[in-house]
């Protein structure tokens, strides 16, 4: 067995081969279900609520993060493997469900497929906290989303490209197994486990979320996921529906955001170690604002490539690395497993919840004003940063 004690470095390719299994359900959800239903005739604003609904399980995070922890005793390895083994058999099982003529039985598939991935997340971030230090955890957090972006970009071209040729049914089958495949590693991993004594669980979660810097943290993150909400099933749409391009077009375009926030995702949380925190989040987060603003001008294919990388970029740099990092140091290691769900479940709410009624909001707003709105949610999230206190705990260093 691999023991991450003696090889330090492993738990960089352990954690990202786990997140890179988010990567695909997040392409499937975002850009190929978009694809699926615009063929079908489906309806955008269905679309986004089918695909609110599907990403729900990530705001209910607080309900597997205590379970894991209540269950401390069997490690987080094994939670880790039951939900990719969850995620990927209701992904092939939905291969066969006619979403035309059954929406719910479809829906409902793509939620239990979310919520296995998400068990896996969840307990991913708690084994993260239990074995890294504060001077790692940026770095950790960039080898995640690298693998969760790399598994989006690649899951963007490839399954684009399954469904050009094979089909919308392989490419659900071919989701499943890919997550199965990026189990492997961890089965190699030898994990030491954290004894939790659970009558402490509930007191200690109740005396983190009294302190007004973790509140301040909370709304911080909130705003800044409400702006990757917003975009992330409407830029898609814009491109198939408004700039008229065809699968593979729009497959290979939307690849072009999780390859960009895999590059800042790395910069940033590279950088975030070293320099601090809120540096690198006020340049990310501004050169965001600017970005967003700009989507409103993209009338071109090649404008909007441009421009969806720079958000890419920007978002990776702070959203899927640095911001992270900062959960992870307000985040007590006796409770990781809690206290974190609690803390993404609140920020995936903000990120999940409007991207559900995304579509509503672009047809009462259009285009322009929409992506002018995205800008304006930056801007709110800039003026809440300078009350965030970096703050480390020095017994985890």
């Amino acid at each position: 067995m691999l023991d991450l004690t003696k090889h330090p470095s492993l738990k960089y390719f352990l954690f990202g081969s786990l997140y890179f299994a988010e990567g695909l359900i997040f392409a499937l959800s975002t850009v190929i279900i978009v694809l699926f239903f615009t063929e079908k005739n489906i309806s955008i604003e269905i679309t986004t609520l089918v695909g609110g609904i599907a990403f729900a399980p990530w705001m209910l995070k607080f309900l597997f993060g205590p379970t894991i922890d209540f269950f401390g005793r069997y490690g987080r390895k094994i939670f880790c493997i039951i939900g990719g083994i969850i995620g990927a058999i209701s992904l092939i099982i939905v291969a066969f469900v006619d979403p035309e003529t059954a929406i719910i039985p479809f829906t409902a598939l793509l939620f239990i497929g979310h919520s296995g991935v998400v068990l896996l997340d969840v307990s991913a971030d708690a084994w993260a906290i239990q074995t890294t230090k504060v001077t790692e955890r940026g770095k950790v957090n960039a080898a995640m989303y690298i693998g969760l972006f790399g598994g989006s970009a690649i899951g963007g071209i490839l399954l684009s490209c399954i469904a050009t040729f094979y089909g919308f049914e392989m490419v659900f089958i071919t989701t499943g197994f890919l997550i199965l495949i990026s189990l492997i590693l961890t089965l190699f991993v030898k994990e030491h486990k954290l004894d939790i004594k659970r009558r402490l669980i509930k007191k200690l979660l109740f005396k983190e979320f009294k302190k007004k810097n973790t509140l301040i943290v909370l709304l911080f993150c909130v705003l800044v996921a409400m702006n990757f909400g917003m975009l992330m099933f409407v830029i898609p749409d814009y491109m198939r529906n408004v700039l008229l391009l065809d699968k593979m077009q729009t497959g290979l375009l939307a690849s072009v955001h999780p390859i960009s926030l895999v590059i800042g995702a790395t910069i940033g949380g590279s950088l975030s170690d070293k320099v601090g925190r809120k540096k690198i989040l006020y340049v990310s987060l501004l050169g965001l604002l600017i970005s967003s603003a700009f989507l409103a001008t993209c009338d071109t294919w090649e404008k909007l490539g441009i421009i969806y990388a720079i958000i890419g970029f920007c978002t990776g740099a702070s959203l899927y690395s640095t911001i992270g990092a900062l959960l992870m140091d307000v985040t007590n290691p006796k409770i990781g497993g809690t206290q974190y769900s609690f803390l993404a479940s609140i920020s995936n709410l903000g990120e999940l919840g409007i991207g559900m009624v995304s579509g509503s909001l672009l047809l009462y707003f259009g285009h322009f004003r929409f992506f002018l709105y995205t800008a304006v949610i930056i801007g709110a999230s800039l003026l809440t940063l300078y009350f965030v206190k970096e703050t480390i705990d020095k017994n985890s260093s």
